[in-house]
């Protein structure tokens, strides 16, 4: 099974911002992200279990640089060339414009998902 990055919908646009999600792979979701730095995922995060992602992701940063704060406290940085698990218990801050691929298991993916989109739209 295959897909071009082209094929994966686009799930949200914005300036600088390019996410594509299609679910399907075996359990899990392929993920190609485009996001600005600056962009902040611990408000969007608020509100769920322990204010942090609690879904693993596998993947690889294309270009870029990307900090992890997990809840133990650790904090480290994803940049261009490495390959990441990210366990559940996590929040992420962009350092340098991001692109990305990733994979996530489809139930956590989409609750996390349906939750960032509500308090989006919270927050105008």
């Amino acid at each position: 099974m295959k897909i071009n990055k082209n094929d994966v919908p686009v799930i949200m646009e914005a300036p600088g911002t390019k996410m594509r999600t299609k679910p399907g792979f075996g359990g899990m979701d392929v993920n190609y992200h485009e996001l600005p730095q600056g962009t902040d995922f611990t408000p969007l995060l608020k509100g769920l279990a322990t204010d942090s992602c609690h879904c693993p992701h596998y993947g690889y940063i294309f270009e870029g640089r990307m900090k992890v704060i997990y809840d133990d406290g650790n904090e480290e940085i994803l940049e261009a060339g490495d390959a990441f698990y990210l366990p559940a218990g996590h929040t992420a801050i962009v350092e340098a414009n991001l692109r990305m691929l990733d994979f996530s298991p489809s139930k956590e993916h989409n609750e996390v998902l349906s939750h960032v989109g509500e308090m989006m739209s919270k927050m105008g």
